[in-house]
């Protein structure tokens, strides 16, 4: 910022954060959509946290078995030409 009281113009802003490392830029991106969202619900980050606690879990114990991504992507794409 240039010292004055006045606050940075949305071009300023923009052209800073844009100057930062890529993964500054993701955090703050995710801050920012996160402030967009009014109807953030802590219940339903925490259902999310403990499904992906679950699903890692089966999958250290052999439960189930990744699938590679561009395998899942031909999977969906052929369901979609059906």
């Amino acid at each position: 910022m240039d010292g004055s009281t006045h606050p940075p113009s949305v071009a300023q802003l923009a052209l800073d954060a844009l100057a930062l490392p890529a993964s500054a830029r993701a955090e703050l991106a995710h801050r920012l959509l996160i402030s967009l969202d009014e109807s953030h619900d802590d219940d339903a980050e925490a259902f999310a946290l403990r499904e992906a606690l679950r699903r890692s879990d089966e999958l250290d114990r052999g439960v189930v078995r990744p699938v590679p991504l561009a395998d899942a992507m031909e999977r969906l794409r052929a369901g979609l030409r059906r």
